[in-house]
């Protein structure tokens, strides 16, 4: 898929983030359906800071001169050979590092998905003219080039629908 595609399968997962999001009260995202795992405001959090914070930011040392050069992990060429993440559940022990606070309004994962998109569609036109070249380490995917961490972005998204699901079965019974 190129990154024309992979736009436009990201902004369409957004606009269904974004419908679903309309139908929860600021309590509903807030209900954490157990002991150690997160609530639906907190997985949406999860998507805008890890784009934000990480994904975005690795595109753009990537598409310096000064970027590594390195290998995938075995982890990382099975996900890209498959275009996703296999629909199984990932659980990071919580930590302050990794752990996304709940939200403090509805408005807030808005305007963060909505810049999300904002730099998605700011970046794509430069991946299509931009030399493979350069990597960025991801923790387990392993050397990650500026196109695969923007293909990346849009496969997390497209893995936490899931997750999503679940947490809306868990608010509404």
């Amino acid at each position: 898929m190129n990154t024309t595609e992979t736009l436009q399968r990201f902004e369409e997962t957004v606009q269904h983030y974004l419908l679903e999001l309309d139908s929860f009260s600021l309590e509903q995202l807030q209900y954490t359906p157990q002991e150690g795992e997160w609530s639906l405001g907190q997985m949406y959090l999860h998507l805008v800071n890890s784009a934000l914070h990480m994904q975005l930011k690795n595109i753009e040392l990537c598409l310096k001169p000064a970027g590594e050069k390195g290998v995938k992990t075995e982890a990382g060429t099975a996900v890209f050979n498959l275009g996703g993440f296999p629909p199984m559940r990932i659980q990071v022990p919580p930590s302050p590092q990794y752990t996304p606070p709940q939200p403090t309004s509805k408005e807030d994962i808005v305007e963060g998905l909505h810049t999300v998109v904002r730099h998605m569609r700011e970046v794509e036109p430069i991946l299509r003219e931009s030399s493979e070249g350069y990597t960025v380490s991801h923790p387990r995917f392993g050397a990650l080039n500026a196109r695969e961490w923007f293909i990346l972005i849009e496969m997390h998204y497209r893995h936490h629908l899931l997750q999503k699901e679940r947490l809306k079965r868990a608010i509404t019974g």
